[in-house]
């Protein structure tokens, strides 16, 4: 009985967690496949590999242009890749939360998929919005950006999870490039060779000097006593033979029968434990 019910109480658990899945995930190409105004613009999300990155995330807002804007991304796919990912935000922003984030806060930025590239600089990777007489715009927060870009609608949503909102232009990014060429190495500096001059300087005075008259004198009159008789020799030891340091050339010794009894005991102790495994996954 008790057994019943905590299987039922897995398969309840399970079952929710399935439930909340399925409510939280979306595929942005599907979303967008319903509105064929926006066909071009979900191809280039799934050309450049951007929509699997949208695909993975919980909470995001899409910036798509329909297709009669989506001009001005250039033939660099690197660079397309770029602008795309600029046009991804990271938060959850429908029209009325843009509008109150945007007149609360007069320098707001918004974080976009391109700054998590570690390809932004100059905050390239960040969107700046305001409201202005009703007007939400968009812009650059890179220096030189402008506010060109104006929300136009909502196309879809699925409520905190993914908001797409139609923009009027695609959104220019200053100098942005998907692959930055990596500064150059200052080149090592070059040693000054050595002068000729230097090469053919004479050796010093105190090199040529001539030995000193200590080192040239002749033995004192300490010379003349009597060398030390050298010390009788004495025979070495004989070496001790190196075969007794060696180790011994004989085989190890078998295992006794005592080994084999261990080792068959042990091996009778598996197959009982195995058997009692066995019998009580057949019981349960």
């Amino acid at each position: 009985m008790e057994t019943n019910k905590a299987k039922a109480s897995i398969s309840f658990f399970l079952l929710m967690m399935l439930l909340i899945s399925s409510c939280s995930a979306f595929n942005i190409t599907k979303l967008l496949e319903k509105e064929d105004d926006f066909s071009n613009f979900n191809q280039q999300l799934s050309q450049t590999k951007i929509a699997d990155q949208i695909n993975k995330r919980s909470t995001i807002t899409v910036l798509a242009v329909d297709n009669s804007a989506i001009g001005g991304l250039g033939d660099d796919s690197s660079v397309t890749k770029a602008i795309m990912s600029v046009h991804v935000i990271l938060d959850y922003y429908d029209k009325e939360k843009l509008t109150k984030h945007a007149k609360t806060n007069k320098s707001a930025m918004l974080t976009t998929l391109y700054q998590t590239s570690g390809l932004a600089k100059n905050q390239q990777g960040f969107l700046r919005v305001a409201a202005d007489d009703g007007e939400i715009t968009f812009g650059s927060a890179s220096k030189g950006g402008q506010m060109n870009s104006k929300l136009v609608k909502s196309v879809t949503a699925q409520p905190f999870n993914i908001s797409v909102l139609q923009v009027s232009s695609i959104i220019e990014v200053p100098d942005i490039n998907a692959n930055p060429s990596p500064e150059k190495a200052p080149a090592p500096k070059r040693g000054k060779p050595p002068s000729s001059s230097d090469d053919a300087d004479s050796p010093s005075d105190d090199d040529a000097d001539s030995p000193s008259d200590d080192t040239a004198d002749s033995p004192g009159d300490d010379s003349d006593s009597e060398a030390p008789s050298p010390s009788k020799h004495h025979t070495p030891p004989k070496p001790k033979d190196d075969t007794s340091d060696s180790p011994s050339s004989s085989p190890a010794p078998a295992p006794g029968k005592s080994d084999a009894r261990a080792t068959a005991a042990e091996m009778g102790v598996g197959v009982v434990a195995m058997g009692l495994v066995s019998v009580l996954v057949a019981f349960f």
